[in-house]
């Protein structure tokens, strides 16, 4: 039997994806009209064997996520457990402070994935490779390909090409290491546990000897890339499986959006059922658009592509909409045009407005690029990004808001460019 631990973080984690994740946990921010998390659990509620799925983070038990979980475990009939850390223990510690948990029940190996990914998931693939990959002993990371200047910001594998065995494992190296970076997906049997807990077991020593007054907590915090995989690559026992299907971190707003692309793009083999089509009546796609059903759009409005609109947005006549997201309960008055942006729930955009960003998509010539994770200044100026209205925006009639971040709750009533509007 199988299980599936995925990592979600907590609440000061995700501060590049404010202003969204002050109103919903970023795992439950929606991509692709579902929430991010639920991409995950559906690749593992597939896999045959499957016994039970646990979510562990430090985020407090919220109604929000309570919800979301018990639904998801109607709907994809497999247990979900919330399992929460008393304190961010990092990606090992977090799993190891709950062993017994992922091991009640004797599964056979389980698969640990961390919440801000967006991929196809091959894990049927990851489990037909550690089968062929010798002992039943050896653990698994999906890997795959990135560009040199890029795979600085991953970690970064150097393997045996005959055996695709870990030799190195170097996380976010200052230099070039090798060009097979770390998807955050693993697949690991029970005996990771034995080098989580001497990695467990040397931090207490060490405390021991510093005599911290908080040590207990600090030995518990144990990152999988740094204390585990960078230890156990060259012993036989690492393997990575590379994948050249899509993956994309989702770190910051504005790759919520090329990953939304990218699970749209999905859905015509998946779920073809949440693609818009042109129909009699309704307004005009182009490309690949997700409309919720209690959405209101007028005929007239263009919507497309990449676009996923959410419940009960209104969109009024002459709207053009292009490779963005519009949250739940938003309107777009009559005429106004949104490009490349993320409208805030209940937001509004008044009547011939221009609400626009600059994406940040990975370079589409390079077929190895990834989305590059921008820092929000640069030079001291405001780098072009996305623009995203948190929730409740007003924005007037007949303005024009570019590259710019506006918090929630706030009435604007000019046009502002390349500013985060407090």
């Amino acid at each position: 039997m199988l299980k599936a631990v995925i990592l979600i973080g907590g609440p000061q984690k995700g501060t590049r994806f404010r202003p969204l994740s002050f109103e919903v946990p970023k795992p439950l921010f929606p991509v692709a009209g579902v929430p991010m998390l639920q991409h995950h659990i559906e690749a593992c509620s597939k896999l045959p064997n499957m016994k039970e799925i646990l979510v562990i983070g430090f985020y407090q038990p919220n109604e929000e996520l309570n919800r979301f979980l018990s639904c998801a475990q109607q709907d994809f009939k497999v247990s979900i457990r919330y399992l929460q850390e008393y304190a961010a223990l990092g990606t090992g510690g977090g799993i190891y402070h709950f062993r017994d948990q992922i091991l009640s029940g004797g599964p056979e190996a389980f698969f640990v994935m961390n919440a801000d990914v967006c991929s196809e998931f091959p894990l049927p693939e990851m489990l037909d490779f550690q089968k062929e990959h010798g002992d039943a002993y050896s653990f698994v990371i999906l890997g795959t390909t990135a560009n040199r200047k890029q795979s600085l910001n991953y970690g970064c594998i150097v393997e045996n090409e005959q055996t695709d065995e870990v030799l190195h494992y170097v996380e976010k190296p200052s230099t070039f290491v090798s060009d097979i970076i770390n998807c955050g997906i693993y697949l690991f049997t029970p005996e990771i546990f034995q080098h989580i807990g001497a990695v467990f077991q040397k931090n207490q020593q060490d405390m021991l000897l510093e005599e911290q007054s908080n040590g207990w907590h600090r030995a518990e915090v144990i990152r999988l890339e740094q204390d585990i995989f960078t230890a156990l690559a060259g012993q036989g026992k690492l393997y990575v499986y590379k994948t050249a299907r899509f993956w994309s971190q989702i770190k910051s707003a504005g790759s919520a959006i090329y990953a939304s692309r990218l699970y749209l793009n999905q859905y015509h083999k998946t779920h073809p059922e949440r693609l818009a089509t042109n129909r009699e009546g309704g307004p005009k796609t182009i490309g690949n658009v997700y409309i919720h059903p209690t959405s209101n759009i007028d005929p007239t409005a263009v919507i497309g592509p990449n676009v996923s609109i959410g419940t009960g947005v209104t969109i009024g006549a002459g709207v053009r909409v292009r490779e963005s997201i519009i949250l739940h309960g938003a309107t777009l008055q009559d005429h106004s045009c949104v490009l490349n942006s993320i409208v805030g729930w209940d937001s509004t955009i008044g009547k011939w407005a221009r609400v626009e960003g600059t994406p940040s998509d990975p370079n589409p010539n390079d077929p190895y690029s990834k989305i590059d994770s921008e820092t929000l200044f640069r030079d001291g100026k405001l780098t072009p990004s996305i623009t995203i209205l948190g929730c409740n925006v007003n924005i007037p009639s007949e303005v024009i808001i570019l590259n710019s971040i506006v918090l929630p709750h706030k009435d604007l009533n000019r046009s502002f460019k390349n500013q985060i509007i407090l």
